[in-house]
Order: structure tokens, then C-alpha cells, then sequence
């Protein structure tokens, strides 16, 4: 299974960016309106130049309520593993794990595609694994 194949499977293909100019303040509504916990920093929404997550923001925040009026790119991870669509799943789950990363931009050609968090890993791999339940017991109970 790829990431191709996760993309298909989410309920929208929407990739949310903010600028890395925007407070955070902004960033906080963003999350909040979408209901997600990453966002990637993006200056002309197509590439990547950051990520961004609640993480990010409570470990910043804590003991300094100025943050929320810095700007984004004060906080975001700039340094942002990414993956192509048809990177296997299982390499980005070991890469997710090791890297204790979450989420995980999805770059066509230098594009954004899709964001692929743990929850989309996690989902597609119980799909596949019901999959191949199912088949073990169409198989056993054939014979």
C-alpha cells in the first residue's frame, strides 16, 4: 500500500496552509476551524517552508502569552520530513515512529498534495488489515 492509496481513503483532500508572516494567534483559529492539530507553513500555498502544530504552540506558549502575536515562522519546525505518493505506508509508519512526527506533508514534484497524519496511517493499515481478515476467512471457510 502507498500514500496514494491513504489520500484516496481521507474525507477530504483539502490542504490547509498558513502564511509564515500570520501571528499566531491566526494559526490557533485555523486549527480551530478546521478541527486539525498541524498545519504546513507555506508562503505561496504550494510548497513547503514549515509545519506547525498544537504541539508547537503549547510548548511555546507555556509561561509566554506574548507568543500569540509573533509570527508563525517563530515557532514552526522548518525542517519538515516529507513523503511522496507513492511512498510505501510502512516506511512512513517506521519514519513517523522514529522521527516522533505526526504529520507528514505529501510533495508531488516540489508540489503540496496532502497532509498524511498518524491517524490516516492507522486507519488505512486496520483497512488493510481487515482486508486480509476477511480473505483468511472466506479462504478457511471454503474449504
Amino acid at each position: 500500500m502507498n500514500i496514494n492509496d491513504v489520500i484516496k481513503g481521507k474525507s477530504s483532500s483539502k490542504v490547509i496552509t498558513i502564511t509564515p508572516d500570520a501571528t499566531v494567534r491566526d494559526l490557533l483559529a485555523l486549527l480551530a476551524e478546521h478541527n486539525i492539530g498541524a498545519v504546513v507553513v507555506s508562503g505561496d500555498g504550494n510548497s513547503v517552508d514549515g509545519i506547525v502544530s498544537e504541539r508547537d504552540v503549547v510548548r511555546k506558549l507555556n509561561g509566554n502569552d506574548a507568543i500569540l502575536d509573533s509570527a508563525v515562522e517563530q515557532i514552526m519546525t522548518s525542517v519538515v520530513q516529507t513523503c511522496e505518493p507513492g511512498h510505501d505506508v510502512d516506511e512512513l509508519m517506521v519514519q513517523m515512529t522514529e522521527k516522533r512526527i505526526r504529520h507528514v506533508p505529501v510533495v508531488d514534484d516540489g508540489d503540496l498534495v496532502a497532509v498524511i497524519s498518524i491517524g490516516d496511517v492507522v486507519k488505512s493499515r486496520i483497512t488493510q488489515l481487515e482486508f486480509e481478515r476477511d480473505q483468511l476467512d472466506s479462504y478457511v471457510h471454503q474449504t
